[in-house]
């Protein structure tokens, strides 16, 4: 059976990036969106992904980033991924690609947005969320599974997940990959170290179930 990887995405310090890699996370992610509480400047994410041990990604996180915004924002933080997690069009996506694509979940559109973007080769990843604003919406993971069915790339499932309901939804959709930010933090935009640890290991335990 596949492993499900693991992304801790919102980490601002050295302290959640070490507690992310201890606890057996795939990829950390650094948010490059200004409006959000888990915001981080790109020298200082540089700085950060420079600790990263091997095999440990940094995914860059942008959301409806004009793209001379986009690649200034590349040059001072190199990531190893980008993750568009916004309404970009078609046209930027593959500016900005290759790329993980978030879309918001609706039971009315899923199928056409998965439909849709399977078919941008700029598009390596797409990432099924609640909301987009990062602020832990869940859905019906159940009414993703037979939409995901057609997706031709690997899916990534975020939204309202905690080291509570993690197993669950791991079990029901087989995802290549979980995302979580609000889930393991204490308050609005601060990690807590146990929750991730946590969360890695609901996600372990899942795949050994």
């Amino acid at each position: 059976m596949n492993r499900t990887r693991t992304k801790i995405c919102g980490l601002r310090d050295r302290e959640s990036i070490d507690a992310a890699v201890r606890a057996g996370a795939d990829a950390v992610g650094f948010v490059f969106v200004r409006s959000s509480p888990r915001y981080i400047d790109p020298d200082q994410a540089a700085q950060l992904m420079l600790g990263l041990p091997p095999f440990v990604s940094a995914v860059g996180l942008f959301q409806n980033t004009p793209i001379d915004a986009f690649i200034e924002i590349e040059r001072r933080c190199p990531t190893h991924y980008t993750q568009l997690h916004g309404t970009e069009s078609v046209e930027l996506v593959r500016k900005c690609g290759p790329a993980i694509k978030a879309v918001m979940f609706d039971a009315n559109t899923i199928a056409d947005e998965i439909a849709r973007w399977n078919e941008i080769d700029e598009v390596e990843a797409l990432l099924v969320d609640g909301s987009w604003g990062g602020q832990g919406v869940s859905f019906d993971w159940s009414q993703v599974v037979e939409p995901a069915r057609a997706l031709r790339k690997p899916l990534i499932l975020a939204g309202g997940l905690t080291p509570d309901n993690v197993g669950e939804a791991v079990r029901m959709v087989r995802p290549f990959a979980v995302d979580v930010s609000s889930g393991v933090e204490s308050e609005r935009g601060v990690k807590d170290t146990s929750l991730i640890e946590a969360f890695c290991q609901a996600v372990r335990a899942a795949d050994d179930h």
